[in-house]
């Protein structure tokens, strides 16, 4: 079977700029307005070795261990999974709080379980992020997640 390739470029643009708005709001000190469904991520850039900070929306938070599971929506070609592939030690804020955490990329049987929970919980988000990966709507099913888990990888954050 062949495996997903992402369909999505790389946003420029004011859609980049709309895109980065969240890191602002965290910056001001008002991520509390985006809730539990979005992190700041602060990694360290692979090339430059400086600090970077990108916002994504979080697939699953435990509350009791505070890790986090994120998803690249952009693939592999994503800078901050790039960059956490080489330095995975990041700064998670998540509302009001910050801590650190090792990032780690699921295996995808792995992915594909934590995708279809995220799909049962919300089936919207979980279309959108199919049809702009795969380039349909996917259905809940072990097969489409799977499909899924192998074009957008999935990243656990543990605390530490």
């Amino acid at each position: 079977m062949a495996t997903a390739t992402t369909r999505g470029k790389k946003p420029r643009g004011l859609m980049r700029l709309f895109l980065r708005f969240p890191i602002w709001l965290y910056r001001l000190r008002l991520g509390w307005l985006l809730g539990d469904r979005f992190v700041m991520l602060q990694h360290t850039g692979r090339k430059s070795g400086l600090p970077r900070y990108t916002v994504v929306e979080v697939v699953r938070h435990d509350q009791t261990s505070d890790e986090v599971i994120i998803a690249s929506g952009w693939g592999e070609k994503s800078d901050w999974f790039q960059n956490i592939q080489k330095t995975p030690a990041v700064t998670l804020s998540l509302g009001r709080r910050r801590w650190p955490a090792q990032a780690n990329r699921l295996p995808v049987v792995e992915a594909a379980q934590e995708l279809a929970d995220y799909a049962r919980r919300h089936p919207t988000a979980f279309a959108n992020l199919s049809k702009m990966m795969i380039g349909r709507q996917l259905e809940a099913t072990d097969a489409d997640c799977r499909l899924l888990a192998e074009s957008a990888p999935l990243v656990r954050l543990v605390p530490g």
